[in-house]
């Protein structure tokens, strides 16, 4: 079953820039559509941005414009480009295929968002 690995998450000022990085361990990875979720405390984890297989990318309105998902097949690695950030943004970001497979979720990196 797929496994994915999350990093890159960190404090930041609000308007500061991260990007989070996740590896994954399927032989296949180019075949998957692909998504960036997270879960703020309280709150369900949301999708925040897909990428698909052949690359066309979609966000959730709160994050256009400020966010940017991409893909390196040959690395097996989806990233996550995230500027202007904002204390809302605070979560634990995880990866997973999109929809989400059951028994891959990773750790998630923690994004902190705080002046």
């Amino acid at each position: 079953q797929v496994q994915f690995v999350e990093s890159g998450g960190g404090l930041v000022q609000p308007g500061g820039s991260l990007r989070l990085s996740c590896a994954a361990s399927a032989r296949l990875f180019s075949i998957y559509n692909m998504g960036w979720y997270r879960q703020a405390p309280g709150k369900q984890r949301e999708l925040v941005a897909t990428i698909t297989s052949a690359g066309r990318t979609n966000y959730v309105d709160s994050v256009k414009g400020r966010f940017t998902i991409s893909r390196d097949n040959a690395k097996n690695t989806v990233y996550l480009q995230m500027n202007n950030l904002k204390p809302e943004d605070t979560a634990v970001y995880y990866c997973n295929t999109n929809p989400g497979t059951e028994g891959s979720w990773g750790q998630g990196t923690q994004v902190t968002v705080s002046s």
